[in-house]
């Protein structure tokens, strides 16, 4: 069963940390962590080690505006 996750946490751009919030579908925490680093390294050409996720915490789905998000759990 899948469940919803909210990375929160920096990544390098350019000399400056970035700081992000991201919402993702997965099963477990690993696969959301994979998600995010996935997600920069093709978007940003972010390397994994330059991403830090501070926290990685399991979310009701109604409380994300993302479109991944509201489309996994849409009844």
């Amino acid at each position: 069963m899948v469940k919803a996750f909210r990375a929160v946490g920096t990544f390098r751009s350019g000399v400056k940390n970035q700081p992000f919030t991201i919402d993702v579908v997965a099963d477990d925490e690993d696969g959301a962590m994979e998600y995010v680093y996935s997600n920069f390294g093709s978007r940003h050409g972010v390397k994994r080690r330059f991403v830090v996720v501070s926290s990685m915490s399991e979310i009701d789905p109604s409380e994300s505006t993302d479109p991944r998000v509201i489309s996994a759990f849409r009844e």
